[in-house]
């Protein structure tokens, strides 16, 4: 056996001893479903989980956000970043398999942390909230809580193992048109319809998909228009997303957005107020190199990623790849696997095949990790910033 094959074994033991309170963790966090910035228990019961292992150093919120979490083990030059989610969606719990990223970034965690001081690493757990709203990762990167990584990766739950997600660059805005209330028969005329104005814009969306480019989208809905019939509504509002499939293009799709809500407001003589709602989420940059190994891992562990994913969804993981080498793969849960984001999924995400996600997620993260650390020219490259030359 030779050195790197002992040091993976060892990982897995180490896996293995802890991986019944690991999955433990991932149906307490299912069975107790939070919101983005809410994740009290969970970020605790995180916590609890990494200050029971002896090489760990955990802070409990970090700089504006109380529920994210930072541990790592080691001092090693090469710092290894593993990102856990544990926001839930509204309604519908952890129809994202966030309770499945959070165990399997423990998991991986306590497999190397036997091991950091041999691989010359510092092995760093982020815990970060609010993925599916405000994006937490992006407010991290902000206060510097991810300075200093050479590398980060995480896994997520799908139907199917992929090399690597491929999610669109997206931004979120609620406009709100004001006008004038008036009696509808009465004295319509010194009225301003706000409900006319939102009817323009979203008429004007419809419209302009046609001329959207591919991998261009929007989407949207209205919040409120009035609240009777007989009553000249003087406010209606209305958020939208708008997607595509790199920076430069969502700043284009997004101007179509904003002159279509901008016609509205013309149109019908109302305000119009536009406020972005969080933050921006950039295109996932994924490191091939990365990716590589970490197939090869999923592989040995009879897993077989698709190299090519269908571009969907979006992550602010995308935008920690714009600093730094990344991968996020995801980690099949098998044919019968239904929908993601929807109640369906959320059982699915504590089923056998869940859990089984949760151990190969965690072993073949490990596994990458202890070849980045092992491999001279990879760590040579993570700790110089230069790519390496494919073979």
């Amino acid at each position: 056996m030779s050195m790197v094959d002992a040091l993976k074994q060892r990982a897995e033991d180490a896996l293995e001893a802890g991986l019944d309170r690991i999955v433990d963790f991932s149906h307490r966090l299912h069975g107790n479903p939070e919101t983005g910035l809410e994740e009290v228990k969970a970020s605790a019961w995180l916590v609890a989980e990494l200050e029971a292992l002896d090489q760990a150093r955990v802070e409990h919120g970090l700089g504006e956000l109380p529920t994210a979490v930072r541990a790592e083990g080691g001092h090693g030059e090469l710092v290894l970043t593993i990102c856990a989610e544990y926001d839930a969606l509204p309604g519908i719990g952890h129809a994202c398999g966030h309770n499945i990223i959070a165990a399997a970034a423990l998991g991986a965690f306590t497999a190397l942390a036997p091991l950091v001081d041999e691989l010359g690493v510092t092995v760093r757990l982020l815990g970060t909230p609010a993925e599916e709203t405000v994006g937490g990762k992006i407010i991290m990167l902000e206060q510097g809580d991810f300075d200093g990584t050479h590398a980060a990766m995480m896994v997520h739950p799908n139907a199917h193992d992929e090399s690597a997600m491929r999610p669109y660059a997206c931004s979120g805005y609620r406009a709100t048109f004001r006008g004038q209330s008036a009696h509808a028969s009465a004295a319509p005329y010194e009225g301003i319809n706000a409900l006319d104005a939102m009817t323009v814009a979203l008429t004007a969306i419809g419209l302009a998909r046609q001329q959207l480019k591919p991998n261009q989208q929007i989407h949207g809905y209205v919040l409120d228009a009035g609240f009777a019939p007989n009553v000249i509504p003087e406010k209606a509002t209305g958020e939208w997303m708008v997607r595509a499939d790199s920076m430069e293009s969502l700043e284009h799709v997004t101007k179509v957005l904003h002159r279509c809500l901008e016609a509205g407001a013309v149109a019908s003589g109302c305000r119009l107020e536009i406020d972005e709602t969080g933050h921006s989420f950039a295109n996932l940059k994924t490191d091939g190199h990365m990716a590589d190994l970490y197939n090869a891992n999923a592989r040995l562990l009879g897993r077989s990623p698709r190299e090519e994913a269908l571009l969907a969804g979006s992550t602010d993981m995308g935008n920690v790849s714009q600093y730094f080498p990344t991968i996020h793969p995801m980690i099949g849960l098998g044919d019968d696997c239904p929908p993601i984001h929807s109640a369906e999924f959320a059982d699915f995400a504590v089923s056998s095949a869940g859990d089984q996600a949760v151990r190969d997620g965690a072993l073949a993260m490990a596994w990458t990790c202890i070849d980045l650390a092992t491999d001279p020219a990879h760590r040579r490259r993570l700790l110089t910033g230069t790519r390496m030359i494919d073979a």
